[in-house]
């Protein structure tokens, strides 16, 4: 039996040891080893996390508005004091740099500031004497108890862009996180009942498929959020909604960078390094495909390649720029694509494997990738890669590169770099995808704005975080009402009028 300690479940306020008997190993990636366990949930220990939360929902439905909102500003302030502490977990087990982990806590920090703002958001209206004596009017209530699903890519963020919003509007959740680096979110509701939350309003279940399936199909849960690859999120919104649930499923993506003539190449270079690499390139929403209409191309490798070479790849809690990828499996994977690319007849510009790294050589590395004359028959252009490979496309035209793009099966993010305001009003109108940035590589909205793609990028219809998340975690009621106006008779000891 291994001597690693075991991430226990949370469960109604407190750290619940499992009793299933199954673990995973937990590793850090600057180290390549593991480092500790994480319990994987058995049926008995599903069924008691969604009872829990069911338990708890009446109480925290029916929790005033004002009381609501003071435990999401406390929850924040807490987090805003010791966001380091979780900027260290996150590294200790992802692999990205701490400056990397704690921008990530902060994207997470806006959605619990718009979840504070929760009670304008989900007022009713209200329309007096639609018919003579009648009035209409809407509330927004709750769900009931709702499964968050999330990813290992960014483990404190994805979560928080829905259990804020989920929490404020008077639903029970439970999340279950990544078996890869689960840490956070026990630190995260530790947090939480610590601002005050009460027991059993926020759980947190580890596992793996069977934990996955037991939220999917449980009666007693009302949706699902997740985020994570497009084979998976189909499985997810056609389980759940099979089972009656609300599904908003975000999936995987190809995001690319269409790059004009006429742009500033220097920002463009930095830009491709910024989004290609962050992160290792583990993000749905980097830059994975830079789409270069000739004559740019050799002048905008060379300057890529330039900024690549003072790039310091090692330990995350050094003064680096980039970390290791989150498993050995995953960076041999992204690895191979490189062999894959010479084989199809791409030239390797610069080949990550084999890098020299700040940090244990057992580590899991894989240095900035960058391949030119990508086919887009091959599956460096076709498959998700999910690391720091960069793929370059050279194309005659801005149309032949919308054109491009738009046949992707994916639509999560794009790029244009160009001075044309005109080209660039053009491109916002006519590319097919769900998020789109002008001189921005990475479109992520800002938390009062919705997160999601279009095609096999995103299944539902609702959108993260944003009004769309506040429409998700809540269902109308309208409610039509007549009162019998006392003018109509009865008993009346006022000074006599006729």
């Amino acid at each position: 039996m291994s001597h690693l300690p075991v991430v226990p479940h949370w469960i109604n306020g407190a750290e619940r040891v499992s009793t299933s008997g199954r673990t995973s190993p937990v590793f850090d990636p600057a180290f390549g080893v593991a480092t500790k366990n994480v319990a994987l949930a058995d049926t008995a220990e599903i069924d008691e996390a969604v009872a829990s939360a069911k338990k708890a929902f009446p109480a925290w439905r029916d929790t005033s508005v004002t009381k609501r909102q003071q435990i999401i500003f406390r929850f924040r302030e807490l987090l805003n004091e010791r966001k380091g502490e979780l900027a260290e977990i996150l590294t200790s087990e992802h692999g990205k740099v701490i400056s990397d982990a704690l921008g990530e806590i902060t994207r997470g920090l806006e959605v619990v500031e718009l979840a504070t703002g929760f009670p304008h958001i989900i007022k009713g209206e209200f329309s007096e004497n639609v018919s003579t004596g009648v009035d209409v009017y809407s509330t927004r209530g709750p769900l009931g108890v709702v499964g968050i699903i999330s990813p290992f890519n960014f483990p404190a963020m994805v979560p928080m862009w829905f259990f804020p919003i989920a929490i404020a509007a008077g639903n029970t959740v439970v999340l279950k996180p990544s078996e890869k680096d689960p840490s956070s979110a026990n630190w995260l509701a530790a947090l939480f009942t610590e601002a005050g939350l009460p027991n059993g309003v926020f759980t947190v279940l580890h596992g793996d498929k069977v934990a996955v399936d037991g939220l999917l199909e449980h009666p007693d849960v009302k949706s699902i959020s997740f985020v994570g690859s497009t084979p998976i999120a189909k499985y997810i919104y056609e389980t759940a909604a099979h089972h009656g649930k609300r599904v908003q499923a975000l999936g995987g993506a190809k995001n690319h960078m269409l790059v004009l003539p006429d742009a500033d190449l220097d920002l463009t270079a930095d830009a491709a390094i910024n989004a290609g690499f962050g992160s290792a390139g583990e993000r749905c929403m980097a830059i994975s495909v830079l789409v270069a209409v000739e004559p740019v191309a050799d002048e905008l490798i060379e300057k890529i390649t330039a900024r690549m070479s003072t790039l310091v790849v090692g330990d995350g809690r050094r003064s680096c720029d980039m970390g290791p990828l989150v498993t050995e499996v995953h960076r041999d994977k992204v690895a191979s694509y490189l062999d894959i690319a010479t084989e199809d007849g791409a030239t390797v510009v610069v080949d990550g494997r084999g890098i020299e790294v700040d940090g244990d050589p057992n580590g899991f590395w894989l240095g900035p990738s960058l391949i030119d004359n990508v086919s887009t028959t091959s599956r460096v252009y076709t498959d998700e890669i999910f690391g720091p490979v960069l793929s370059i496309v050279r194309v005659k035209s801005y149309d032949e590169g919308v054109a491009l793009i738009n046949a992707s099966q994916y639509g999560n993010g794009t790029a244009i770099f160009t001075n044309d305001g005109g080209a660039a009003r053009r491109f916002q109108n006519e590319i097919e995808v769900g998020m789109i940035g002008i001189n921005v590589p990475i479109p992520v909205p800002v938390a009062y704005y919705s997160f999601g793609g279009f095609k096999d990028s995103s299944f539902g219809d609702s959108k993260a975080y944003g009004i769309q998340g506040f429409q998700f975690f809540t269902r109308e009621k309208a409610i039509t009402s007549r009162w019998l106006d006392p003018s109509h008779g009865g008993i009346n000891l006022g000074f006599p009028q006729n």
